[in-house]
């Protein structure tokens, strides 16, 4: 178990290091060398998270502190990580943080400033 262990842990490096890039599954496997069906499952094993929720989560979790730390449009942030539209950065966005890109920063930005007063 230790070998696939180590295994995920390379990958979720590589994933991390290749944020920026349109990831696929298919991808993925390609780089571990395995079957997508195999990686995925040995994936949910070892992370307890399915590969594909997991990519997301990270492209949106850097979206989200890109938001914060930049001055980058909505539409600018969300091809950087790979989405095909800013609605359908908007929409999986929302689903994950409750609000829409926009009022994510506006909110975030405004309670940062109200514990620096």
């Amino acid at each position: 178990m230790l070998k696939l262990e180590n295994l995920i842990q390379e990958l979720t490096t590589w994933i991390d290091e290749h944020i920026h890039e349109p990831l696929k599954i298919d991808d993925v496997a390609v780089r571990a060398g395995y079957s997508k069906w195999h990686l995925q499952r040995v994936f949910f094993e070892v992370q307890n998270i399915h590969l594909g929720h997991y990519i997301r989560d990270r492209k949106l979790a850097c979206a989200a502190q890109d938001l914060l730390n930049t001055q980058e449009s909505v539409i600018d942030v969300s091809l950087k990580y790979g989405f095909d539209s800013q609605q359908s950065f908007t929409r999986t966005f929302s689903r994950k943080y409750s609000l829409p890109p926009s009022r994510y920063r506006r909110q975030q930005l405004s309670e940062a400033r109200g514990w620096q007063q």
